[in-house]
């Protein structure tokens, strides 16, 4: 099942994407959907929101070998996490906001899951039921602030910085999924979840020890090789196998008015 969240007029709706239209549902998101509608909207027609609204997004870093290896970064032992505040989520469609004080933002295409129960020390093993379904993620990156600061949290955490969606596919394998990124495009980042260091379920297991996950909250799990600049007036694309496609455009972030 593919889950959306879109507007109808000025109301957010929940809906089940299917056959390329998007039904109304009722019931929770997180067990019981529902279609409710029978004149549903041509995707293209629907206007779409980020399909989650997460408390938290926890990333992932270098859980691609080859990714590690273009940076010059040691394979690491145990997963490198960081936060992204929700602050920075948008969705299918929505403008990347390029900031003035960042030289170099960069596209990094993930696969993302998104948590269906509060979970806490949960087991590699149990870790699927604990899981509603997975999106695509950009975790866009002010590349020139992260090696400037010395640590992610300036450089991950501009608003716009957390492209997800189009959809939560509630009904793949996340163990061997094609990831890729287009600019203007071309294809930029090819790979596929295979080449993990760390497994979906390790990731959420680990990630579950440290600190308590809520419904919502979103986990991207890492981007593979051949990450790269954007700049205003591109178009960037992520597409994970079984998913869709979350597209975004580039824009220049707006001078403020002088006092």
């Amino acid at each position: 099942m593919k889950i959306v969240r879109f507007l109808r007029g000025k109301e957010t709706v929940t809906g089940i994407l299917e056959d390329g239209r998007v039904f109304t549902a009722t019931g929770d998101i997180y067990g019981g959907l529902k279609i409710v509608e029978k004149n549903p909207l041509p995707v293209e027609e629907a206007a779409l929101l980020p399909p989650v609204v997460p408390s938290k997004v926890v990333a992932v870093g270098l859980n691609y070998r080859d990714h590690a290896e273009e940076l010059g970064s040691p394979i690491p032992s145990e997963p490198i996490l960081f936060m992204k505040p929700s602050t920075s989520v948008i969705g299918p469609e929505d403008s990347i906001v390029h900031p003035s004080a960042c030289n170099r933002m960069d596209y990094e295409a993930e696969l993302a899951l998104v948590v269906k129960e509060k979970a806490y020390r949960v087991s590699e093993e149990d870790a699927p039921r604990f899981i509603l379904g997975y999106t695509c993620c950009n975790d866009v990156t002010a590349r020139d602030l992260q090696t400037k600061d010395g640590q992610w949290t300036r450089a991950k955490s501009f608003d716009t910085f957390c492209p997800i969606g189009p959809v939560i596919e509630t009904e793949i394998d996340p163990l061997e999924l094609s990831v890729v990124s287009r600019l203007n495009g071309e294809t930029r980042q090819s790979s596929n979840t295979r080449q993990f260091i760390f497994p979906v379920f390790e990731l959420f297991s680990f990630i579950s020890h440290i600190m308590t996950l809520l419904p919502g909250d979103v986990i991207t799990t890492g981007t593979p090789s051949g990450i790269g600049a954007m700049k205003p007036g591109d178009t960037v694309e992520v597409e994970v196998e079984g998913i869709g496609v979350l597209r975004n455009a580039i824009v220049a972030e707006r001078a403020r008015p002088s006092d």
